[in-house]
């Protein structure tokens, strides 16, 4: 009974879940009141401890689950401490009996598998809408389950979060300044409810499908009779990309979305894709028969994610015409239903003259996005689109446009402002974070938002730019501050980077709690 507990080898305590089950059922049978806290305790702080020692007076032994690395939700540089190193700190604690690092994103299963006759949560759980993941209802649901009930801590409060905001240098000194002037104008649970009320907003998003494939190999050495590399494949995985990957992101905040593209008669991919939209999507296909869909094939070494090689299949010609008719009649019935129109032109055919025109004159408000990449540096530019009201490019596609490679950036959107004198504009910068620009009636007829870079880790740049389209876009569609835009989409664009490609989308309680994280 009680195996490890105030030792001073506290590794004993630390146990798998499925063993420490077992141990547990033997307690019980000896009439042994089990108590189970739960959460990620990134930074173990005298709230912790405080909490630790109240739970255990209300039974006989302690058990502590710890969140996995990868379930922490809190956004990118989290958690700061190891799923083994918070275990290790947390079964130091003499008040603590066992620990499991909890392999499921939330307490239900630990709560299934271990049993307790007491759940124990602090007192910001009492509130349970206050409970932005609603995982309160669940555990509660759990408990049911194994007959065990839930009671809350009354103690002093600290945050793990806020702590390591102000004293561990997470986030680069000017996002740290940036964050510590947003905190004092900006609330999170009211930022959060601002967002929500997205899921009414109707969105329809037009653009270029894209399939990206990442062909997984190990580089073996040059071939002694030819001048190649040759690899050894591994495997491969594909995502949705393109629009596809910017439909996915808006149904993480709105319920009301659907989307325009075309995919190619020769090979569609239609099944992955469909099995890869959000279910919330409702997807309009168009056919060209002359072409396949698009597939960007990247050869990866997977170890660091070094791109070696790209192989692409297109068909960049305009739509024939018959084609290019039926969507045009199309988007001509449809766009004036849609609060918000959100268009990712890549350059791939798709969005000819004469589809661009029906966008322009029948979208109640047209967000714009017109990218630049290997396949069409130098001819798909932003000047191909004569008015929108917010433009989201990246710097090098703003300096392409305006033909200017070394000129300050803020002059640069001054100059390129004056041909779209109505519209918001955000320039992203990668590293350098992101420059929105308002019309204004002031001096200089514009208002310049700066936004530092958000991200501490960076698995994977590809996607980064439809995330922040997409988040952004609905903000710009509902009037949100320019500066709480840049905040939320550096937020989402460093959520991005941490993901392989689009493997997965933005989700609502992930951002809100990112988001949270940054406010703390």
């Amino acid at each position: 009974s009680g195996t490890g507990k105030g030792g001073s080898d506290f590794h004993g305590k630390i146990l798998p879940q499925e063993e420490l089950a077992e141990i547990l059922e033997n307690e019980r049978k000896h009439g042994k009141k089990i108590v189970l806290c739960h959460g990620v305790f990134d930074l173990l702080h005298p709230g912790h401890i405080r909490h630790f020692a109240a739970a255990k007076k209300l039974g006989d032994l302690l058990v502590v689950t710890v969140t996995q690395d990868k379930h922490v939700n809190k956004g990118p540089g989290r958690p700061a401490f190891t799923d083994t190193l918070r275990a290790e700190s947390i079964a130091a604690l003499e008040n603590v009996d066992f620990v499991a690092i909890n392999r499921h994103p939330t307490a239900v299963e630990a709560i299934r598998t271990l049993k307790p006759h007491l759940y124990v949560k602090g007192q910001d759980y009492e509130n349970r809408p206050g409970d932005i993941t609603h995982g309160i209802y669940a555990e509660e649901a759990a408990l049911k389950e194994v007959g065990g009930d839930i009671q809350f801590t009354h103690d002093i409060t600290f945050s793990s979060t806020n702590i390591l905001n102000s004293h561990f240098g997470v986030y680069p000194e000017t996002a740290r300044q940036f964050l510590s002037e947003f905190r004092t104008r900006v609330d999170a649970d009211g930022l959060i409810a601002q967002l929500s009320s997205l899921k009414d907003l109707k969105v329809l998003v037009v653009g270029d499908t894209i399939v990206d494939e990442y062909v997984y190999c190990q580089p073996m050495g040059k071939s002694p009779k030819e001048t190649i590399v040759t690899t050894r494949y591994l495997n491969q995985e594909a995502f949705p990309g393109g629009i596809l990957a910017c439909a996915n992101h808006i149904a993480a905040l709105s319920d009301n979305v659907e989307m325009v593209t075309c995919l190619g008669r020769k090979d569609s991919k239609r099944e992955l894709i469909e099995t890869q939209l959000n279910s919330k999507i409702k997807a309009h296909f168009f056919y060209r028969d002359d072409a396949p869909t698009v597939v960007k094939r990247r050869f990866v070494e997977p170890a660091f994610l070094t791109k070696m090689f790209q192989l692409t299949e297109l068909t960049d010609t305009d739509l024939p015409p018959d084609v290019s008719q039926q969507i045009i009649r199309f988007l001509e019935t449809e766009l004036p239903k849609f609060d918000l129109v959100v268009v990712a032109d890549y350059g791939h055919g798709f969005l000819n003259a004469e589809i661009r025109q029906v966008l322009m004159k029948s979208s109640r408000f047209l967000a714009l996005n017109v990218q630049t990449n290997s396949a069409n540096i130098g001819y798909n530019l932003i000047t191909k689109y004569q008015a929108a009201d917010y433009i989201c490019i990246d710097e090098p596609e703003l300096r392409l446009a305006m033909q200017r490679r070394h000129s300050p950036i803020k002059n640069l959107i001054a100059e390129f402002s004056q041909s779209y004198p109505d519209s918001a504009i955000t320039i992203t910068r990668g590293h350098n974070g992101s420059v929105t620009a308002l019309p204004s009636n002031g001096a200089n007829g514009i208002e310049f938002y700066e936004t530092p870079s958000l991200s501490t880790k960076i698995v994977d740049r590809v996607g980064a730019g439809d995330a922040y389209l997409a988040i952004t876009s609905m903000l710009a569609a509902r009037n949100f501050p320019a500066e709480t835009m840049g905040f939320v989409g550096n937020a989402a664009g460093a959520m991005a980077v941490e993901v392989v490609c689009n493997r997965s989308s933005m989700q609502a309680v992930p951002l809100f709690k990112f988001l949270k994280a940054l406010l703390a």
